[in-house]
């Protein structure tokens, strides 16, 4: 699993495999169409927040700086997790939000993993592919150096990669070698192999409709997944040889 980035860090990380930002066409709260198509070329900071949410509320003046400082090479879009929009319209107005905000729809929400926490942020390169995701609030420092580093401008920061194994979207979780909380020391390669097959196949029974491997990126406090798993675990260990036995060598004539 990569290691969180931490706040104001010299070292910015993006995702050496990123996939492209999931399109969509809709409206935005005053009724004007929003199109990924017309961001190409653009950073783009893909917002999913709500009015109700204080840390969300407590992130918008940041944004509202970042678009207008950097307006021509940067797209900030919110989407908010309101009931209805006319809540959203109205605080749009008063908080001078400069950027288009359109409301989530059950399609949008799947597309980029259900999103458990707000606000979640998306940080999408000029080429269109998504290189991170925050959860929670994080510094003007650290959106502004990742900003900066995707459009080429002087930063002091330098980039360290990681592979997206569903820390950004969770059908990369196929690709993870580890699990939080999911303990495979005891097995052998082989056993482990078997056993992350298991777990991205197997649906948690918690009610999140993942697979067991999705459910602890996704919810590392899910009890449910965390015994699921650990079962799978202790099952591949007592039922499935730990390696292929070797051939026995034959005895020359």
């Amino acid at each position: 699993m990569a290691k969180p980035q931490a706040e104001g860090a010299h070292v910015v990380r993006f995702a050496s495999n990123p996939q492209p930002m999931p399109a969509f066409l809709v409206n935005d709260v005053d009724g004007k169409p929003v199109s990924t198509a017309a961001w190409k070329g653009k950073v783009v900071l893909l917002n999913f927040w709500a009015t109700w949410c204080p840390p969300c509320r407590a992130e918008v003046p940041l944004l509202v700086d970042l678009a207008a400082r950097y307006k021509d090479r940067l797209q900030i879009v919110g989407v908010s997790l309101d009931d209805g929009p006319e809540e959203v319209r109205a605080f749009v107005k008063d908080e001078g939000i400069n950027y288009p905000v359109v409301m989530a729809s059950r399609e949008i929400l799947a597309e980029y993993g259900g999103v458990p926490a707000l606000p979640t942020l998306f940080v999408v390169n000029a080429d269109g592919n998504v290189v991170q995701k925050h959860e929670g609030l994080y510094s003007r420092e650290l959106y502004e150096t990742e900003i900066r580093l995707l459009l080429g401008l002087p930063s002091e920061a330098t980039i360290e990669t990681f592979q997206d194994t569903g820390q950004i979207f969770l059908k990369n979780a196929a690709l993870a070698t580890e699990l939080p909380d999911v303990d495979f020391s005891g097995l052998s390669a082989e056993q482990r192999k078997i056993a992350l097959k298991r777990m991205n196949s197997d649906k948690c029974d918690c009610g999140c409709r993942l697979t067991l491997a999705q459910c602890r990126i996704n919810d590392t406090s899910c009890e449910i997944s965390r015994k699921l798993a650990a079962n799978v675990v202790k099952q591949i260990a007592s039922t499935t040889p730990s390696s292929v036995p070797e051939k026995t060598a034959a005895t020359p004539e």
